[in-house]
Formats: structure tokens, sequence, C-alpha cells
């Protein structure tokens, strides 16, 4: 299942492997898709979007679902 957070504080590729570290330590196959340009996190994992959006809001990302 897909699910896409807007991220505004994501700036660079440390704040990307950052973000795809954090989903992936409660999603491990989780497939993650960055868009810098648009603050935009594309993710298609089996967890549910809660369990992922927490993780990414523990990593002091301020994430909101798109």
């Amino acid at each position: 299942m897909k699910t896409e957070f807007i991220v505004s504080d994501m700036t660079c590729n440390h704040c990307v492997q950052t973000i795809t570290q954090a989903v992936r330590a409660v999603s491990p196959q989780a497939e993650v898709h960055v868009d810098l340009a648009s603050h935009r996190v594309v993710i298609d994992s089996d967890a549910d979007g809660a369990t992922l959006l927490a993780a990414i809001r523990d990593a002091d990302y301020d994430a909101q679902p798109a």
C-alpha cells in the first residue's frame, strides 16, 4: 500500500537518508521515494500510515499526510 507524506523541513540528502532509515526501522521491506523539491515522501509498505508517520516524526521531521 502506498502512503504519501509532506515533510516540510526535509532539505538535503542527509534528511532523505534519515527518513528512509526511520521508515525501514518499522518496515524493513518498504520502498521509500523522496522528492526534495516538493517535500514529498511516498512509501510503499505493508505498515499502516499512522506507524509510518510516527516513525518520520520520531526522527524529528515535521511530516503531514499528503
